[in-house]
């Protein structure tokens, strides 16, 4: 049987990028009113709750049929309270075995991904693995200062898709047990399942040309970008 997860949609009334990020326009609501939309279509979730210390936000939520905690101001603000504390707050202030940590500004993971994610989270824990986070592979050709990282100049350089996996951890899916997101004061464990995700789905709005990116991607056929050219098919990855 596959656990019962409460998802936790974390917002706040602060954005020091793009003003009102979690409550931008996208997909004719907004992007907290979709995010929470496309967790209702997921049957292993058994609650949603909006953590957030706006009201409207909570308002917002409320209105949509879900839970709702009211976060102070200082777990909040980024400054008062460190990001893990926040983390912990909010797994001791909700119900719930597990916890999948879901992230309005994430809006191109749909309901099929989730469900994906939480069947291999159930099998990775069976194998030892703590956690789930979502990853995006990252094939690039990387310099520091002091020259190339993970490829060779000259007669040894390869193509890009033979350079070594590197991994952008997307924060679209964590999923923890709830008690040890509190004992680790952070969102996943030492040894997550990576789920990987295609660049599609890997967006996270930060900025104003994420949100154009992910509006321009919405409706884009899944066949085009869902995972990228060297992978066929959704996988996991193990460490």
């Amino acid at each position: 049987m596959l656990p019962q997860i409460t998802a936790v949609v974390p917002v706040r009334a602060g954005s020091r990028r793009l003003k009102n990020k979690n409550v931008a326009p996208f997909g004719g609501t907004n992007l907290l009113l979709y995010k929470i939309e496309q967790l209702k279509c997921v049957p292993e979730i058994s609650r949603i709750v909006v953590t957030s210390d706006s009201d409207q936000m909570l308002a917002m939520a409320a209105e949509a049929g879900v839970a709702t905690h009211k976060r102070d101001l200082a777990y909040c603000d980024e400054q008062t309270k460190t990001f893990g504390e926040v983390v912990r707050h909010v797994a001791e202030s909700v119900s719930g075995e597990h916890i999948l940590w879901a992230t309005c500004t994430a809006p191109l993971v749909f309901p099929r991904l989730y469900r994906s994610a939480i069947r291999q989270y159930d099998r990775a824990l069976a194998e030892g693995f703590d956690s789930l986070m979502s990853v995006e592979v990252f094939k690039r050709y990387l310099w520091d200062a002091h020259g190339p990282v993970n490829y060779q100049l000259g007669v040894k350089h390869v193509p890009s898709q033979q350079l070594p996996e590197y991994y952008i951890v997307t924060d679209g899916i964590l999923i923890a047990p709830r008690l040890k997101m509190i004992e680790w004061s952070y969102f996943h464990g030492p040894n997550p399942c990576k789920f990987v995700l295609g660049k599609r789905e890997a967006v996270d709005i930060d900025d104003g040309l994420d949100l154009a990116k992910a509006r321009a991607w919405m409706d884009m056929d899944d066949s085009v970008s869902l995972f990228p050219p060297w992978q066929d098919t959704p996988r996991s990855e193990a460490g």
